[in-house]
Protein backbone atom coordinates (compact mmCIF):
# COMPACT_ATOMS: atom_id res chain seq x y z
CA UNK A 1 0.00 0.00 0.00
CA UNK A 2 1.53 3.07 -0.97
CA UNK A 3 1.05 6.45 -2.65
CA UNK A 4 2.58 8.04 -5.45
CA UNK A 5 5.20 10.59 -4.20
CA UNK A 6 5.37 14.08 -4.51
CA UNK A 7 8.23 15.62 -6.16
CA UNK A 8 10.65 17.23 -3.22
CA UNK A 9 13.03 18.73 -2.09
CA UNK A 10 10.52 18.37 1.26
CA UNK A 11 10.95 20.06 4.67
CA UNK A 12 11.09 16.65 6.77
CA UNK A 13 11.22 12.86 5.58
CA UNK A 14 11.08 9.95 7.68
CA UNK A 15 12.55 6.97 6.41
CA UNK A 16 12.02 3.48 7.25
CA UNK A 17 9.66 3.28 10.10
CA UNK A 18 7.19 1.20 10.16
CA UNK A 19 3.96 3.65 9.38
CA UNK A 20 1.05 2.72 11.00
CA UNK A 21 -2.86 4.47 9.98
CA UNK A 22 -5.59 3.09 10.98
CA UNK A 23 -7.60 5.40 8.98
CA UNK A 24 -6.94 3.86 6.05
CA UNK A 25 -5.23 0.40 7.21
CA UNK A 26 -1.70 0.74 6.53
CA UNK A 27 0.67 -1.16 8.41
CA UNK A 28 4.03 -1.39 6.23
CA UNK A 29 7.75 0.07 5.82
CA UNK A 30 7.97 3.22 4.28
CA UNK A 31 8.87 6.68 3.91
CA UNK A 32 6.71 9.81 4.91
CA UNK A 33 7.53 13.07 3.85
CA UNK A 34 6.58 16.55 5.44
CA UNK A 35 5.99 20.00 3.39
CA UNK A 36 4.35 22.95 5.43
CA UNK A 37 3.05 21.49 8.06
CA UNK A 38 1.45 18.96 6.02
CA UNK A 39 2.24 15.35 5.02
CA UNK A 40 2.80 15.40 1.28
CA UNK A 41 4.09 12.06 0.25
CA UNK A 42 3.69 8.54 1.87
CA UNK A 43 5.66 5.45 0.16
CA UNK A 44 8.96 5.64 -1.44
CA UNK A 45 10.12 9.20 -1.37
CA UNK A 46 12.93 9.90 -3.35
CA UNK A 47 13.32 13.74 -2.81
CA UNK A 48 15.84 15.46 -0.51
CA UNK A 49 14.76 17.37 2.90
CA UNK A 50 15.49 19.95 4.65
CA UNK A 51 16.16 17.53 7.68
CA UNK A 52 15.44 13.78 7.53
CA UNK A 53 14.74 11.48 10.53
CA UNK A 54 16.01 7.80 10.56
CA UNK A 55 12.65 5.86 11.80
CA UNK A 56 14.14 2.00 11.23
CA UNK A 57 12.90 0.17 13.94
CA UNK A 58 10.57 2.45 14.96
CA UNK A 59 6.66 3.30 14.53
CA UNK A 60 5.62 6.25 12.91
CA UNK A 61 1.58 7.24 13.63
CA UNK A 62 -0.63 9.83 14.27
CA UNK A 63 -0.28 12.17 16.84
CA UNK A 64 -2.55 11.52 19.78
CA UNK A 65 -5.71 13.56 20.03
CA UNK A 66 -6.79 13.92 23.65
CA UNK A 67 -10.51 15.16 23.89
CA UNK A 68 -10.33 15.67 27.64
CA UNK A 69 -7.07 17.70 29.12
CA UNK A 70 -7.56 20.40 31.59
CA UNK A 71 -3.74 21.44 31.59
CA UNK A 72 -3.85 23.67 29.19
CA UNK A 73 -0.48 25.28 29.68
CA UNK A 74 3.42 25.13 28.21
CA UNK A 75 4.07 22.47 31.43
CA UNK A 76 1.15 20.41 30.52
CA UNK A 77 2.06 20.41 26.88
CA UNK A 78 5.34 18.86 27.24
CA UNK A 79 4.10 16.48 29.86
CA UNK A 80 1.59 15.30 26.99
CA UNK A 81 3.95 15.32 24.51
CA UNK A 82 6.30 12.34 25.52
CA UNK A 83 2.94 10.59 26.14
CA UNK A 84 2.39 11.01 22.61
CA UNK A 85 -0.20 14.00 22.38
CA UNK A 86 -0.34 16.16 19.76
CA UNK A 87 -3.52 17.81 20.01
CA UNK A 88 -4.96 18.45 23.81
CA UNK A 89 -8.68 20.00 24.09
CA UNK A 90 -10.97 21.20 27.52
CA UNK A 91 -14.03 19.89 26.55
CA UNK A 92 -15.72 18.49 29.42
CA UNK A 93 -15.60 21.45 31.49
CA UNK A 94 -14.53 24.09 28.69
CA UNK A 95 -14.51 27.79 29.59
CA UNK A 96 -16.29 30.91 29.11
CA UNK A 97 -15.70 33.59 27.17
CA UNK A 98 -14.45 31.55 24.68
CA UNK A 99 -13.03 33.94 22.66
CA UNK A 100 -10.77 35.27 25.14
CA UNK A 101 -9.61 32.19 26.23
CA UNK A 102 -8.58 31.56 22.30
CA UNK A 103 -6.92 35.18 22.81
CA UNK A 104 -4.78 34.10 25.78
CA UNK A 105 -3.62 30.72 23.99
CA UNK A 106 -2.16 32.20 20.86
CA UNK A 107 -0.76 35.18 23.31
CA UNK A 108 1.27 32.42 25.47
CA UNK A 109 2.35 30.08 22.81
CA UNK A 110 1.31 26.56 23.18
CA UNK A 111 3.47 23.39 21.88
CA UNK A 112 0.54 21.16 20.95
CA UNK A 113 -3.03 22.28 19.43
CA UNK A 114 -5.28 23.11 21.55
CA UNK A 115 -9.38 24.04 21.63
CA UNK A 116 -12.12 24.50 23.96
CA UNK A 117 -16.13 23.52 24.61
CA UNK A 118 -18.18 26.62 25.77
CA UNK A 119 -18.48 25.71 30.19
CA UNK A 120 -22.27 25.44 31.05
CA UNK A 121 -20.98 25.21 34.72
CA UNK A 122 -19.66 29.00 34.33
CA UNK A 123 -22.82 30.14 32.67
CA UNK A 124 -25.00 28.95 35.36
CA UNK A 125 -22.48 30.84 37.90
CA UNK A 126 -22.78 33.58 35.93
CA UNK A 127 -26.51 33.92 35.25
CA UNK A 128 -27.31 32.58 39.12
CA UNK A 129 -24.83 34.47 40.83
CA UNK A 130 -24.11 37.29 39.05
CA UNK A 131 -20.59 36.74 38.66
CA UNK A 132 -18.60 37.29 35.06
CA UNK A 133 -16.39 34.22 33.83
CA UNK A 134 -13.04 34.39 34.13
CA UNK A 135 -10.90 32.06 31.20
CA UNK A 136 -9.36 29.79 33.45
CA UNK A 137 -10.82 26.43 34.84
CA UNK A 138 -10.08 27.99 38.07
CA UNK A 139 -12.95 29.97 38.20
CA UNK A 140 -15.21 27.40 39.17
CA UNK A 141 -13.57 26.06 41.77
CA UNK A 142 -13.12 30.00 43.29
CA UNK A 143 -16.52 29.52 43.54
CA UNK A 144 -17.83 26.33 44.43
CA UNK A 145 -18.86 27.23 47.97
CA UNK A 146 -21.93 29.21 46.50
CA UNK A 147 -24.80 26.33 46.78
CA UNK A 148 -26.91 28.76 45.03
CA UNK A 149 -25.54 27.78 41.44
CA UNK A 150 -25.40 24.14 42.57
CA UNK A 151 -28.10 23.36 43.93
CA UNK A 152 -30.81 25.72 43.11
CA UNK A 153 -33.49 25.09 40.12
CA UNK A 154 -32.91 28.03 37.20
CA UNK A 155 -35.85 30.01 36.75
CA UNK A 156 -36.88 30.51 33.56
CA UNK A 157 -35.00 33.82 33.69
CA UNK A 158 -31.87 32.29 34.53
CA UNK A 159 -32.28 29.36 31.99
CA UNK A 160 -32.43 32.27 28.98
CA UNK A 161 -28.83 33.57 30.51
CA UNK A 162 -27.52 30.52 30.71
CA UNK A 163 -28.87 29.76 27.33
CA UNK A 164 -27.60 32.90 25.64
CA UNK A 165 -24.22 32.87 27.30
CA UNK A 166 -23.20 29.25 25.83
CA UNK A 167 -25.19 30.37 22.31
CA UNK A 168 -22.36 33.40 22.49
CA UNK A 169 -19.44 30.63 23.09
CA UNK A 170 -20.19 28.54 20.30
CA UNK A 171 -20.45 31.49 18.08
CA UNK A 172 -16.81 32.63 19.32
CA UNK A 173 -15.61 29.47 17.70
CA UNK A 174 -16.69 26.57 21.14
CA UNK A 175 -15.92 23.15 19.87
CA UNK A 176 -19.28 22.21 21.88
CA UNK A 177 -20.81 22.49 25.13
CA UNK A 178 -19.17 21.23 28.19
CA UNK A 179 -21.70 19.68 31.02
CA UNK A 180 -20.03 19.17 34.47
CA UNK A 181 -23.54 17.93 35.68
CA UNK A 182 -22.53 16.08 38.59
CA UNK A 183 -20.99 19.37 39.46
CA UNK A 184 -24.36 21.09 39.95
CA UNK A 185 -27.38 19.15 40.96
CA UNK A 186 -29.98 21.24 41.31
CA UNK A 187 -30.09 21.53 37.45
CA UNK A 188 -33.19 19.90 36.02
CA UNK A 189 -33.87 17.45 33.11
CA UNK A 190 -35.97 20.87 31.58
CA UNK A 191 -32.43 22.88 31.46
CA UNK A 192 -30.22 20.19 30.45
CA UNK A 193 -32.46 19.19 27.19
CA UNK A 194 -32.67 22.74 26.79
CA UNK A 195 -28.76 22.97 26.24
CA UNK A 196 -28.70 19.56 24.66
CA UNK A 197 -31.48 21.05 22.08
CA UNK A 198 -28.89 24.21 21.70
CA UNK A 199 -26.08 21.68 20.55
CA UNK A 200 -28.33 19.67 18.18
CA UNK A 201 -29.75 23.07 16.68
CA UNK A 202 -25.49 24.01 16.39
CA UNK A 203 -24.93 20.64 15.05
CA UNK A 204 -21.91 20.01 18.24
CA UNK A 205 -21.52 17.73 20.35
CA UNK A 206 -22.19 17.85 24.48
CA UNK A 207 -19.22 16.56 26.32
CA UNK A 208 -20.63 14.92 29.66
CA UNK A 209 -20.11 14.17 33.23
CA UNK A 210 -23.05 12.51 34.13
CA UNK A 211 -24.92 13.31 36.97
CA UNK A 212 -24.51 10.66 39.36
CA UNK A 213 -21.91 7.89 40.29
CA UNK A 214 -23.24 5.71 41.98
CA UNK A 215 -23.69 1.97 42.86
CA UNK A 216 -27.37 2.12 44.39
CA UNK A 217 -30.50 3.82 43.37
CA UNK A 218 -32.15 6.52 43.35
CA UNK A 219 -29.24 8.59 41.66
CA UNK A 220 -27.80 5.99 40.31
CA UNK A 221 -25.12 5.79 37.72
CA UNK A 222 -27.43 3.82 35.52
CA UNK A 223 -29.67 6.43 35.85
CA UNK A 224 -27.77 9.24 34.65
CA UNK A 225 -27.01 7.37 31.86
CA UNK A 226 -30.32 6.43 30.89
CA UNK A 227 -31.00 10.04 31.62
CA UNK A 228 -28.14 11.13 29.06
CA UNK A 229 -29.43 8.53 26.68
CA UNK A 230 -32.91 9.87 26.97
CA UNK A 231 -31.50 13.70 25.88
CA UNK A 232 -29.63 11.67 22.97
CA UNK A 233 -33.16 10.56 21.81
CA UNK A 234 -35.15 13.56 22.80
CA UNK A 235 -33.28 16.36 21.19
CA UNK A 236 -31.05 15.11 18.84
CA UNK A 237 -27.96 16.26 20.51
CA UNK A 238 -24.25 14.24 20.12
CA UNK A 239 -23.87 13.00 23.48
CA UNK A 240 -20.03 12.08 24.46
CA UNK A 241 -19.97 10.69 28.02
CA UNK A 242 -16.66 11.73 29.47
CA UNK A 243 -14.59 9.16 31.46
CA UNK A 244 -16.75 6.08 31.14
CA UNK A 245 -14.75 4.05 33.92
CA UNK A 246 -15.15 6.75 36.73
CA UNK A 247 -18.92 7.53 36.10
CA UNK A 248 -19.96 3.76 36.07
CA UNK A 249 -17.85 2.65 38.73
CA UNK A 250 -19.12 -0.68 39.15
CA UNK A 251 -21.72 -0.82 37.57
CA UNK A 252 -20.05 -0.05 34.24
CA UNK A 253 -21.13 -3.27 32.10
CA UNK A 254 -24.52 -2.74 32.45
CA UNK A 255 -23.85 0.71 31.58
CA UNK A 256 -22.04 -0.11 28.60
CA UNK A 257 -24.46 -2.31 27.69
CA UNK A 258 -27.20 0.68 27.83
CA UNK A 259 -24.97 2.60 25.75
CA UNK A 260 -24.54 0.06 23.29
CA UNK A 261 -28.13 -0.62 22.70
CA UNK A 262 -28.87 3.34 22.29
CA UNK A 263 -25.78 3.41 19.49
CA UNK A 264 -27.55 0.25 17.40
CA UNK A 265 -30.79 2.54 17.59
CA UNK A 266 -28.60 5.34 15.72
CA UNK A 267 -28.49 7.69 19.02
CA UNK A 268 -25.44 9.77 18.71
CA UNK A 269 -23.50 8.56 21.50
CA UNK A 270 -19.61 8.32 21.93
CA UNK A 271 -17.58 7.58 24.86
CA UNK A 272 -13.88 7.71 26.47
CA UNK A 273 -12.15 6.50 29.17
CA UNK A 274 -8.51 6.87 31.15
CA UNK A 275 -6.77 3.44 31.54
CA UNK A 276 -6.27 4.16 35.60
CA UNK A 277 -8.76 3.15 38.35
CA UNK A 278 -8.35 6.54 40.01
CA UNK A 279 -9.90 9.52 39.47
CA UNK A 280 -9.42 12.98 39.72
CA UNK A 281 -11.13 16.37 40.83
CA UNK A 282 -11.61 19.26 43.43
CA UNK A 283 -12.25 18.65 46.63
CA UNK A 284 -15.26 20.97 46.74
CA UNK A 285 -17.13 17.97 44.49
CA UNK A 286 -21.02 18.10 45.79
CA UNK A 287 -21.35 14.17 45.62
CA UNK A 288 -18.50 13.56 47.94
CA UNK A 289 -20.05 15.65 50.45
CA UNK A 290 -23.13 13.11 50.05
CA UNK A 291 -23.77 11.46 53.29
CA UNK A 292 -24.03 8.02 51.77
CA UNK A 293 -21.01 8.22 49.99
CA UNK A 294 -19.44 5.27 50.94
CA UNK A 295 -22.46 3.01 50.64
CA UNK A 296 -23.50 4.52 47.14
CA UNK A 297 -19.59 4.62 45.52
CA UNK A 298 -18.58 1.45 47.25
CA UNK A 299 -15.99 3.27 48.69
CA UNK A 300 -14.40 4.48 52.37
CA UNK A 301 -13.74 8.31 52.54
CA UNK A 302 -10.25 6.94 52.77
CA UNK A 303 -10.25 6.85 49.04
CA UNK A 304 -9.96 10.70 48.69
CA UNK A 305 -6.59 11.86 48.82
CA UNK A 306 -4.93 15.27 48.80
CA UNK A 307 -3.03 16.20 46.03
CA UNK A 308 -1.07 18.85 47.77
CA UNK A 309 -0.43 16.92 50.91
CA UNK A 310 -1.18 13.47 50.85
CA UNK A 311 -3.74 13.67 53.34
CA UNK A 312 -7.02 11.54 53.42
CA UNK A 313 -10.46 11.46 55.21
CA UNK A 314 -12.01 9.37 58.01
CA UNK A 315 -15.19 10.33 57.82
CA UNK A 316 -17.57 12.71 56.15
CA UNK A 317 -17.21 15.41 59.08
CA UNK A 318 -13.28 15.59 58.74
CA UNK A 319 -14.22 16.24 54.48
CA UNK A 320 -17.24 18.42 55.25
CA UNK A 321 -14.40 21.15 57.22
CA UNK A 322 -11.80 20.61 54.85
CA UNK A 323 -14.29 21.57 51.94
CA UNK A 324 -15.23 24.38 53.72
CA UNK A 325 -11.46 25.17 54.29
CA UNK A 326 -9.79 24.97 50.55
CA UNK A 327 -12.87 23.87 47.75
CA UNK A 328 -10.62 24.08 45.29
CA UNK A 329 -7.77 22.02 46.16
CA UNK A 330 -7.07 19.05 44.07
CA UNK A 331 -7.71 15.32 45.49
CA UNK A 332 -7.26 12.21 43.79
CA UNK A 333 -10.29 9.32 43.89
CA UNK A 334 -9.53 5.99 44.22
CA UNK A 335 -12.52 4.22 43.00
CA UNK A 336 -11.03 1.11 41.70
CA UNK A 337 -8.30 -0.90 43.02
CA UNK A 338 -7.12 -2.41 39.59
CA UNK A 339 -3.94 -3.13 41.15
CA UNK A 340 -4.66 -6.15 43.84
CA UNK A 341 -8.80 -6.19 42.72
CA UNK A 342 -9.03 -8.82 39.49
CA UNK A 343 -12.71 -8.13 39.01
CA UNK A 344 -12.00 -3.99 39.45
CA UNK A 345 -9.49 -4.70 37.02
CA UNK A 346 -12.00 -6.51 34.63
CA UNK A 347 -14.41 -3.59 35.19
CA UNK A 348 -12.22 -0.98 34.01
CA UNK A 349 -11.32 -3.23 30.61
CA UNK A 350 -15.06 -2.92 29.97
CA UNK A 351 -14.92 0.75 29.60
CA UNK A 352 -11.30 1.21 28.40
CA UNK A 353 -11.58 -1.76 25.35
CA UNK A 354 -15.36 -0.21 24.72
CA UNK A 355 -16.03 -0.98 20.64
CA UNK A 356 -15.09 2.37 19.01
CA UNK A 357 -14.57 4.39 22.65
CA UNK A 358 -11.72 6.75 22.64
CA UNK A 359 -8.89 6.93 25.46
CA UNK A 360 -8.89 10.13 26.57
CA UNK A 361 -6.69 11.51 29.72
CA UNK A 362 -9.07 13.93 32.17
CA UNK A 363 -4.39 15.41 32.58
CA UNK A 364 -5.32 17.78 35.56
CA UNK A 365 -3.38 21.01 35.77
CA UNK A 366 0.19 20.91 37.09
CA UNK A 367 -0.09 22.36 40.69
CA UNK A 368 2.78 23.22 43.21
CA UNK A 369 3.72 21.96 46.55
CA UNK A 370 0.90 24.51 48.12
CA UNK A 371 -1.58 23.84 46.14
CA UNK A 372 -0.98 26.71 43.48
CA UNK A 373 -1.18 26.27 39.63
CA UNK A 374 2.21 25.51 38.23
CA UNK A 375 2.52 27.74 35.32
CA UNK A 376 6.31 28.04 34.84
CA UNK A 377 8.79 27.04 32.16
CA UNK A 378 11.15 24.43 33.51
CA UNK A 379 12.05 21.50 32.16
CA UNK A 380 11.77 18.79 33.79
CA UNK A 381 8.85 20.40 35.97
CA UNK A 382 9.96 21.30 39.40
CA UNK A 383 10.39 18.63 42.25
CA UNK A 384 7.16 18.35 44.07
CA UNK A 385 4.80 19.42 41.58
CA UNK A 386 1.92 16.86 41.22
CA UNK A 387 -0.94 16.59 38.92
CA UNK A 388 -2.14 12.66 38.64
CA UNK A 389 -0.21 10.34 36.46
CA UNK A 390 -2.41 10.45 34.17
CA UNK A 391 -1.86 13.85 33.15
CA UNK A 392 2.11 11.80 31.79
CA UNK A 393 1.03 8.62 30.90
CA UNK A 394 -2.10 7.89 30.15
CA UNK A 395 -1.82 7.08 26.11
CA UNK A 396 1.74 5.12 26.73
CA UNK A 397 0.09 3.18 29.32
CA UNK A 398 -2.84 2.37 27.54
CA UNK A 399 -0.09 0.60 24.73
CA UNK A 400 1.89 -0.81 26.89
CA UNK A 401 -0.42 -2.45 29.11
CA UNK A 402 -3.50 -3.31 26.65
CA UNK A 403 -1.28 -3.90 23.39
CA UNK A 404 1.61 -4.53 24.06
CA UNK A 405 1.65 -6.69 27.74
CA UNK A 406 -1.54 -8.16 27.59
CA UNK A 407 -2.36 -8.29 23.80
CA UNK A 408 -6.30 -7.33 23.99
CA UNK A 409 -5.75 -5.21 20.96
CA UNK A 410 -3.80 -5.24 17.99
CA UNK A 411 -1.39 -2.18 17.75
CA UNK A 412 -3.37 -0.98 14.87
CA UNK A 413 -6.56 -0.86 16.98
CA UNK A 414 -4.81 0.55 19.84
CA UNK A 415 -3.72 3.31 17.65
CA UNK A 416 -7.04 4.05 16.38
CA UNK A 417 -8.47 4.42 19.82
CA UNK A 418 -5.85 7.38 20.48
CA UNK A 419 -5.95 9.17 17.06
CA UNK A 420 -8.43 8.55 14.35
CA UNK A 421 -12.00 7.61 17.00
CA UNK A 422 -11.81 11.00 19.03
CA UNK A 423 -11.11 12.79 15.54
CA UNK A 424 -13.70 11.44 14.43
CA UNK A 425 -15.87 12.33 16.71
CA UNK A 426 -15.44 16.12 16.43
CA UNK A 427 -15.28 15.96 12.62
CA UNK A 428 -18.75 16.76 11.93
CA UNK A 429 -18.68 20.30 13.77
CA UNK A 430 -15.13 20.91 13.72
CA UNK A 431 -13.62 20.86 9.90
CA UNK A 432 -9.71 21.18 12.10
CA UNK A 433 -10.15 17.71 13.04
CA UNK A 434 -10.71 16.54 9.48
CA UNK A 435 -7.30 16.31 9.01
CA UNK A 436 -5.77 15.39 12.10
CA UNK A 437 -5.57 11.66 13.96
CA UNK A 438 -4.59 10.18 10.60
CA UNK A 439 -1.32 9.76 8.18
CA UNK A 440 -2.58 10.80 4.53
CA UNK A 441 -1.56 12.92 1.94
CA UNK A 442 -3.20 16.31 2.69
CA UNK A 443 -3.71 15.53 6.53
CA UNK A 444 -1.75 17.72 8.91
CA UNK A 445 1.96 16.78 10.06
CA UNK A 446 1.20 15.78 13.94
CA UNK A 447 3.08 12.90 14.16
CA UNK A 448 4.66 10.62 16.54
CA UNK A 449 8.05 8.61 15.99
CA UNK A 450 7.96 6.06 18.97
CA UNK A 451 10.04 2.29 20.35
CA UNK A 452 6.94 -0.12 20.67
CA UNK A 453 9.26 -2.25 22.48
CA UNK A 454 10.35 0.71 25.12
CA UNK A 455 7.29 2.74 25.23
CA UNK A 456 5.60 3.60 28.88
CA UNK A 457 4.39 5.11 31.58
CA UNK A 458 6.50 6.42 34.25
CA UNK A 459 4.70 8.34 36.40
CA UNK A 460 3.41 7.04 39.93
CA UNK A 461 1.29 8.28 42.13
CA UNK A 462 4.60 9.24 44.50
CA UNK A 463 6.04 10.58 41.63
CA UNK A 464 3.58 11.97 39.09
CA UNK A 465 5.63 14.26 37.07
CA UNK A 466 7.80 11.46 35.22
CA UNK A 467 7.38 11.85 31.83
CA UNK A 468 7.08 9.02 29.60
CA UNK A 469 9.67 7.19 27.45
CA UNK A 470 9.40 5.71 24.32
CA UNK A 471 8.65 9.06 22.46
CA UNK A 472 11.60 9.42 20.08
CA UNK A 473 10.19 11.94 17.47
CA UNK A 474 7.07 13.80 18.30
CA UNK A 475 5.84 16.31 15.30
CA UNK A 476 3.23 18.92 15.04
CA UNK A 477 1.99 20.91 12.42
CA UNK A 478 5.44 19.65 10.79
CA UNK A 479 8.08 21.28 13.59
CA UNK A 480 9.79 19.25 15.99
CA UNK A 481 7.98 19.29 19.78
CA UNK A 482 10.92 16.49 21.05
CA UNK A 483 13.75 15.24 18.76
CA UNK A 484 15.77 11.81 19.64
CA UNK A 485 13.95 11.86 22.80
CA UNK A 486 14.61 15.25 23.89
CA UNK A 487 12.39 18.46 24.14
CA UNK A 488 13.04 21.13 22.22
CA UNK A 489 12.59 23.78 24.80
CA UNK A 490 12.24 26.39 22.00
CA UNK A 491 8.89 25.30 20.32
CA UNK A 492 5.50 26.54 20.42
CA UNK A 493 4.29 24.86 16.66
CA UNK A 494 0.47 24.22 18.58
CA UNK A 495 -2.65 26.01 16.64
CA UNK A 496 -6.00 26.57 17.98
CA UNK A 497 -8.33 23.84 16.94
CA UNK A 498 -11.82 26.25 16.46
CA UNK A 499 -14.92 26.17 14.33
CA UNK A 500 -15.65 28.97 12.34
CA UNK A 501 -16.21 32.20 14.49
CA UNK A 502 -20.00 34.05 14.06
CA UNK A 503 -19.30 37.46 12.78
CA UNK A 504 -20.86 39.84 15.38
Amino acid sequence: MTSASAAGPFDLVIRGGRVVDPESRRDEVCDLAVTNGRIAAIGAVMGEAAREIDARGLVVAPGFVDLHAHGQTVAADRMQAFDGVTTTLELEAGVLPVALWYENQAKNGRVLNYGTAANWAFARIAAMIGVEPEADLGFMGRHSNDKRWIDNVATDAEMGEILRRLRQGLDEGGIGIGILNAYAPGAGVKEMSSVCSLAADYAVPTYTHVAYASNIDPKSSIEAYTRLVGYAGSTGAHMHICHFNSTSLQDVERAAALIRKAQELGLKITVEAYPYGTGSTVLGATFFADPGFTERTGGPYESIEMVDTGRTFHNRDELLAAQAQDPGSLVLWHFLDVEANPRHRDLLDVSVLYPGGAIASDAMPWTNPDGSVYDGEDWPLPEGTSSHPRSSGTFTRFLRQYVRERAMLPLIDGLAKCTLIPAEILAESTPAMRAKGRLAVGADADIVVFDYDTLTDRAEFKAMNRASAGMRHVIVNGEAVITDGDLVRAARPGRPVRRPVKAA
